[in-house]
């Protein structure tokens, strides 16, 4: 009997382990960061390998994915049969086949799931750092590290974001999020880093 009430535990405790997190308010750091505080980590070790300030980081994922997991682009469809999407994208930073490939090779990261937060802003991160080697952009410019973001470098060299009317004004907005999210973060950093106090990223 005690066997049985401790095997149901186990399996409740596990199942909860490993439900996808999903934040409520996510315009708002301190309340998402708050709600899992394993993400607030994986931010900090992002941004200490890769140098790009977390709320730039953050507010390009909101963007991409808002912090959804599973995210695919939409499936066309001819009639009632179903059409190859048209992007690779997925996953919260939304990276595509050949990006995420890129990256894996170049960090060595192997095992790294776009569906998983931790990876996902790692890539960010690393995506954010080569714009700035590459592309000369500060890893501070949330408004031109979008556009990169998006474009990829080769079309950001080549201008092809502006032949595309409507991304100026989304880069804006991920610029706005970005420092709302640097106006929270400074009122709830201090909280966050001594709740997760004896943590140190690598």
């Amino acid at each position: 009997m005690i066997t049985s009430r401790l095997l149901v535990i186990v399996c409740a405790l596990t199942l909860s382990a490993c439900a996808t997190y999903k934040p409520n308010k996510i315009d708002d750091i301190c309340s998402i960061f708050r709600g899992e505080t394993d993400w607030y980590k994986a931010a900090k070790t992002a941004n200490k390998r890769w140098g790009t300030p977390i709320p730039v980081m953050m507010a390009i994922i909101k963007q991409e994915s808002s912090f959804q997991a599973d995210v695919r682009p939409d499936r066309p469809y001819f009639l009632f049969i179903p059409l190859p999407r048209r992007s690779s994208a997925y996953g919260y930073a939304q990276a595509q086949n050949p990006a995420w490939s890129d990256y894996r090779r170049d960090t060595g990261n192997w095992s790294h799931d776009r569906d998983e937060f931790a990876d996902a802003i790692n890539f960010v991160g690393w995506y954010t750092d080569k714009s700035q080697k590459n592309l000369g952009l500060s890893k501070w410019d949330a408004y031109k590290q979008y556009l990169a973001y998006h474009e990829g470098w080769g079309g950001y060299k080549s201008g092809s974001y502006k032949k595309k009317s409507f991304l100026p004004g989304v880069a804006a907005k991920v610029k706005r999020q970005s420092d709302m999210y640097t106006a929270q973060l400074k009122q709830c950093g201090p909280s966050l880093d001594k709740a997760t106090k004896g943590w140190w990223p690598f």
